[in-house]
């Protein structure tokens, strides 16, 4: 008698294939798009000040659902479509803010225009280069990848069909920081300190002189920390404590006594203010450990991207024979459409690069077709990575870094064998990773999203053109709001100490660029962290110089006087100054400009890379603990406040848990005593014999009650959804705050602000006001989302 394997049941989809609902219709576009330019600009704020970036999926799904519900009965599908669109705004925004900026490092202004293209190359490449393998990773593998990202957002659309309210704890996370970023931002009123700030210097002996223990009080950063949790932040912060609190005060003591600055320092170290001694020595080390750290993370993650490929390779063509009229939940985008845009958008990019070349990079036809090529290769090579990786360990630990690292790496080799070294290059060399790391981050965000489609029933062409119609609509604002902070949180510094120059004999790396082109600018004092300003109105008189890679200047900007023969001014950009430290675009820089150039502080990159190798012995996650190392430490403590409150929650939810389950047992046991048939049958299953059952007398004993049994947190846990909100007041006020700036600028004109007399302008004010904020968080991650309703 011949036997049957059982076969494993067909998988079903919220919504049927035969079933048909509203979804591509215009106000799920329209509402996407909105999501998608908001949460672009969200995103580039808060990932270039706090070095990472948070999933947007679910936050714009639970606003989705409360906001078409308002217009009417909303379809899932349409939510879905309005997710898929807000969604490519995070995506894209993530693999732009870890590369350009880079550009900027390497002294080229960042255009525009070129935002929006190679943005627009990046993740269209993404999502098309993606769709092929959608068949298999999605549903071939769906037992296998898990997606977790986009299997939590298909929870929470389904439990917003079902009637689920979860938007009012968002909209409450909005309004409380978006309030208090309006009088805490420094650009906006400024009522009481945005950032305390405490500087050592105890005795004689000058103690803990040159550190600084400081806090960017924002709920941005709140929200960022109770996310990670408590694990992540502290890791972060160790590593801001070890640069802040231990490498910097020892850098003072070794270094107050030298009469001549120290290199990469052109001025005495006891000259140097806190900010300075990181910007000079912390950040090259702090650059040097997160490349180390990005390359171990990738070795680490080495076989998985063997076995993606290879699994890849193999089941190229095993399906079944696709039929000639698929059903709705398998409609892919067809082939012509993938291919054929696909090789469009590489002859796009060779043409942009070859007729709109970055100022002063110009390069061959030959290098041009070179970068179109190797964006196609490494391009496909890290989105089938990217695309399995995130199935496993989800988007926010995916290691496209270290991907964008070797894309760079293995390209600046290619060029340093060509002898392609001039600092052109190195600006080729970051378009081409730029254009691999959004691709990458944009599959692995797409490969989420049809995740979500695939278990809600969402049919997958229109998913595929909603991502791309969010990848059009939010680069704007990527752009705007990237040239926006560069411009906004820029500062004039005047030089402790006048330098000499001559025009006629620039030393090596030292560039001309013409004259300066604005007439008004406001100074600061270089030497001190105080907020001394000076108006200089004729600043059309200085002649711009760019210093890259010399040993006569720190690598930025600089005016130089022709009056004097003096440099006096330093122009420090807005990203890499303390307020938005773009970490990944300065390591990107790094990594190109030591290969190329070959003309970095080698003696504090490697002593960086050492810190990361010590780390990684003591088996701690060394990337988090570069960035760390790297951020200011108001930006690591700030975060790890937010890591303390989940922590605190979670310690709380796990006592109510423990009381409750005591509870019932105890009523268990008194129906055990008094009425043993009953308390029986509603335990069916109940073995005196099992030890995990009974204690020795046969009594029924309680189950302890952990961590892994209790369901303490969540993605869609009221804590979650709040500190999303706080992320995005903070994100969307912070903006705010810098538009105001550009303005006062542009006009001449300042708007009203609290003066720094009033009685709130204190230190401990903003301390006990943030301590305020995080006690709503805990408060609101506390209270049930069912009493809302």
């Amino acid at each position: 008698m011949a036997t049957s394997t059982p076969t494993k049941p067909s998988f079903k989809s919220f919504v049927p294939a035969t079933e048909t609902r509203p979804e591509l219709t215009t106000r799920a576009l329209i509402l996407g798009a909105v999501f998608g330019v908001l949460f672009g600009a969200v995103t580039v704020y808060v990932g270039l000040r706090a070095g990472l970036t948070v999933a947007a999926s679910i936050p714009i799904s639970v606003l989705s659902i409360s906001i078409l519900r308002a217009f009417g009965k909303a379809s899932i599908l349409e939510n879905n479509i309005v997710q898929s669109t807000g969604n490519a705004g995070q995506s894209i925004a993530s693999g732009v803010i870890f590369t350009l900026p880079a550009l900027i490092f390497l002294g080229f202004d960042l255009e525009a225009s070129r935002i929006f293209a190679l943005a627009l190359f990046g993740g269209w490449l993404g999502v098309l280069f993606m769709i092929p393998l959608r068949r298999q990773l999605i549903v071939e593998e769906h037992d296998n990848l898990i997606y977790p990202e986009g299997t939590a957002c298909a929870d929470v659309l389904i439990a917003g069909e079902r009637g689920g309210s979860f938007a009012s704890r968002v909209f409450l996370g909005l309004g409380i920081g978006g309030l208090y970023t309006l009088f805490q931002n420094d650009n906006l009123f400024s009522l009481w300190p945005s950032q305390p700030d405490y500087q050592p210097n105890i005795g004689a002996q000058h103690l803990l002189k040159g550190s600084a223990i400081r806090a960017d009080c924002t709920p941005e950063y709140l929200g960022v920390g109770y996310i990670i949790g408590i694990r992540v932040a502290a890791i972060m912060l160790a590593g801001g404590v070890f640069s802040w609190l231990v490498l910097m005060p020892a850098i003072y003591f070794f270094g107050s006594h030298l009469s001549t600055p120290l290199y990469p320092g052109t001025v005495l170290i006891t000259q140097m203010s806190p900010s300075d001694l990181w910007r000079t020595y912390v950040r090259p080390m702090g650059a040097g450990g997160v490349a180390a750290a990005g390359l171990i993370t990738l070795l680490r993650t080495l076989p998985t991207i063997v076995g993606a490929l290879t699994q890849g390779f193999k089941k190229k063509g095993t399906g079944k024979a696709a039929s000639t009229q698929p059903s709705r939940t398998e409609h892919d985008l067809p082939p012509i459409v993938v291919f054929g845009g696909s090789l469009l958008l590489v002859l796009l990019m060779f043409l942009f690069l070859q007729f709109k070349p970055i100022p002063g990079a110009q390069v061959g036809a030959l290098a041009n077709i070179a970068a179109a090529l190797l964006v196609v290769v490494f391009g496909f090579l890290f989105v089938t990575v990217s695309a399995r990786i995130v199935g496993i360990v989800g988007s926010s630990a995916s290691p496209v870094s270290g991907m964008t690292i070797a894309t760079l790496m293995a390209t600046a080799a290619i060029f340093l064998v060509k002898g392609w070294t001039a600092p052109a290059f190195g600006a080729l060399a970051i378009t081409i990773g730029g254009v691999v790391c959004i691709a990458a981050s944009n599959a692995g965000d797409t490969s989420q999203d049809l995740k979500t489609g695939y278990l809600i029933g969402a049919t997958p062409w229109k998913q595929q053109i909603a991502i791309m119609i969010g990848v059009i609509v939010s680069i704007f604002s990527i752009g705007a709001t990237l040239n926006a902070m560069n411009k906004g949180l820029e500062t004039f510094q005047r030089l402790p100490k006048p330098i000499v120059f001559s025009l006629e004999h620039l030393p090596d790396g030292v560039q001309n660029n013409g004259y300066f082109t604005r007439d008004h600018i406001t100074l600061t004092t270089h030497n001190t962290d105080s907020h001394a300003k000076e108006e200089l109105n004729n600043a059309k008189q200085y002649v711009l110089l760019n210093a890259i890679g010399s040993t006569t200047l720190d690598d930025g900007k600089y005016l130089y006087n022709p009056a004097t023969g003096e440099i006096d001014v330093q122009w420090i950009q807005g990203i890499g100054s303390e307020k938005a430290a773009a970490p990944q675009g300065r390591l990107m820089a790094t990594v190109i400009n030591g290969i190329l150039s070959r003309k970095l502080p080698w003696a504090l990159v490697l002593l960086g890379v050492a810190i990361v190798i010590v780390v990684e012995m003591l088996g701690v996650r060394s990337l988090t603990f570069a960035v760390g190392a790297y951020l200011s430490i108001a930006t690591t403590l700030a975060i790890f406040v937010g890591g303390v409150m989940r922590w605190m929650v979670d310690q709380a939810m796990h006592r109510h848990a423990a009381k409750k389950a005591r509870l019932e047992h105890d009523a268990s046991l008194a129906l055990w005593h008094s009425d043993r048939e009953t308390w029986l049958a509603q335990h069916p299953d109940f073995d005196p014999t099992d030890p995990t059952h009974a204690d020795p007398s046969g009594l029924p004993i309680l189950n302890t009650i952990t961590a892994r049994d209790v369901t303490i947190e969540s993605e869609v846990s009221p804590g979650s959804l709040y500190a999303s909100g706080l992320i995005a007041a903070g994100g969307i006020v912070g903006l705010l705050g810098v538009c105001v700036k550009l303005y006062e600028a542009a006009t001449d004109r300042s708007i009203p602000r609290f003066s720094e007399q009033n009685p709130l302008h204190h230190d401990w004010v903003s301390v006990i006001m943030f301590a305020l904020l995080a006690f709503s968080l805990y408060y609101f991650a506390r209270k049930p989302l069912e009493s809302e309703g």
